[in-house]
């Protein structure tokens, strides 16, 4: 009778999302989806897509979460990069999803459009699945794609002893054990990201307690869930911090129920926290960690000392470093490559060979951030190794914004930056020179980009030059845009 998910008035109980799911596996089998193959999810924070999620492990499948804002020729990469069998939609989403895979070859059914031959709903209603496919602790449960720097993004397999490892033994050492009965998580973090997946729906399953869904944060919706839910436990990016902060309250909403928050995905500013938890009562923990981490790697201890700035210490069962360019070990102080290895180091790329030997070399994964760690073993980023863009918590990497701006026919040089922001970190700003004789408005640059690219990914802002700044290669300096 506990309740496992709530979504204002809709709950479902963990008797019904086992249920659910196991319904859902039988599903998948009469599909003929086999152990080990991939099924995509493209699905917002509802209580559907962790019935197909835990319904496709069951089936002892690979989960493929695509995030919801992808386009639809992003969707198509995919699902036919991963080898998807099936992909399981929000009818929000339908438009991008029905076209993506088409693209891709790849059949679709839908969440949350009630009953139909070919819905989740009627694959949960199907007999339930007896017993749960084997799976070994090694097997890939979720192949996260993460945008890297070299154009495509990578799939990143994570195991099932990496999510379990992460969600049941590290969650629970990061804040108190909670009493199943009081421990309520807001799931507002996108659950298809590695920190809501992990930290909220993971974890608090694993310690059986309930998350309560806002598909779509908004300050105003989250007050009144954190007050009529009796939320302990917030987790969020620090723009949501700063939309909280600043957001004009209509009345004093009662939030003694809330117990730790939770940030990571960007550096939170020290004045943001330290202002909220003044405001409110609670203490931030800080954390830091990749999809390739499954995610967590660092985290702040309450029985540590507690660093501005920081990103805190290694978890359980993790260890971290800091190399030079040989990758050597450097000693505390000195800046480096932010190194990691442990339980939560992914299996590796999804046939990306290439990529693993890069990365996963001389024992160890590295992060490409650069950093260094203190006296007390504390670590701290300084600064990008990459040229990623943070941008309300997102990761946008400028090559893939810039492939596009290419593809436009005005364009003749472009490169994307990111600039300061004060809500979202960063704000995606890029930088273009036209063709000879050639004319395009900023307008029509960003429109481009928005039709081929996610949500959070297009360029808000077009500046104009007449060539861009260039070393003796010919390589354009971003440095000096910046």
């Amino acid at each position: 009778k506990h309740v496992a998910i709530r979504m204002d008035e809709r709950v479902l109980t963990y008797a019904q999302l086992d249920r659910a799911a196991r319904g859902v596996a039988t599903s998948l089998r009469a599909r003929g989806i086999e152990p080990g193959d991939r099924v995509a999810l493209l699905i917002p924070n509802v209580p559907e897509f962790t019935i197909a999620y835990f319904g496709i492990l069951y089936a002892g499948g690979t989960i493929v979460p695509i995030n919801v804002l992808a386009a639809a020729p992003e969707v198509a990469y995919f699902l036919s990069d991963s080898g998807a069998k099936l992909l399981i939609a929000h009818p929000f989403f339908a438009a991008s999803a029905k076209a993506g895979s088409d693209e891709a070859g790849v059949p679709l059914a839908l969440a949350g459009g009630g009953p139909g031959k070919h819905t989740l709903e009627t694959m949960a209603e199907a007999e339930p699945i007896a017993a749960l496919e084997a799976t070994a602790a090694d097997a890939t449960a979720v192949v996260l794609y993460t945008s890297g720097t070299t154009g495509k993004p990578k799939g990143a397999e994570l195991t099932h002893s990496n999510l379990f490892v992460n969600c049941a033994f590290v969650v629970p050492r990061l804040v108190p054990p909670q009493d199943p009965d009081h421990y309520v998580a807001l799931a507002t973090l996108p659950l298809f990201h590695s920190f809501g997946q992990t930290v909220i729906q993971n974890g608090t399953i694993a310690g059986g307690g309930t998350f309560t869904l806002l598909p779509r944060f908004e300050p105003k919706k989250c007050y009144e869930i954190l007050e009529r839910d009796r939320v302990t436990i917030l987790a969020g990016v620090p723009t949501m911090y700063f939309a909280l902060l600043h957001h004009e309250q209509e009345r004093d909403y009662d939030l003694s129920s809330l117990k730790f928050c939770m940030t990571g995905g960007a550096p939170m500013p020290v004045e943001v926290m330290s202002a909220f938890e003044r405001r409110f009562h609670v203490t931030i923990l800080e954390g830091f960690g990749l999809s390739e981490t499954s995610p967590i790697a660092s985290f702040t201890m309450l029985d540590k000392p507690r660093k501005a700035g920081s990103i805190g210490y290694p978890v359980w069962g993790v260890e971290m470093g800091i190399v030079d360019e040989h990758d050597a070990l450097l000693p505390e102080g000195e800046r480096g490559e932010i190194v990691i290895r442990g339980h939560n180091i992914m299996k590796g790329y999804w046939k990306r060979p290439d990529a693993n030997k890069e990365t996963l070399r001389n024992g160890w994964f590295h992060t490409g951030d650069i950093g260094y760690r203190d006296a007390d073993g504390c670590y701290f980023i300084v600064d990008r190794k990459k040229d990623m863009i943070l941008r309300g918590g997102f990761n946008v990497y400028p090559r893939e914004v810039e492939e596009v701006l290419y593809a436009h026919p005005a364009v003749a040089e472009a490169a994307v930056i990111g600039v300061p922001h004060d809500s979202h970190g960063e704000e995606v700003k890029a930088v273009v020179a036209l063709k000879a004789g050639q004319k395009a408005s900023a307008a029509e640059i960003i429109a481009f980009c928005k039709e081929r690219l996610a949500a959070y990914k297009y360029p808000r802002t077009v500046e104009f030059v007449e060539a861009l700044p260039k070393g003796p290669t010919g390589k354009i300096l971003k440095r000096e845009l910046r």
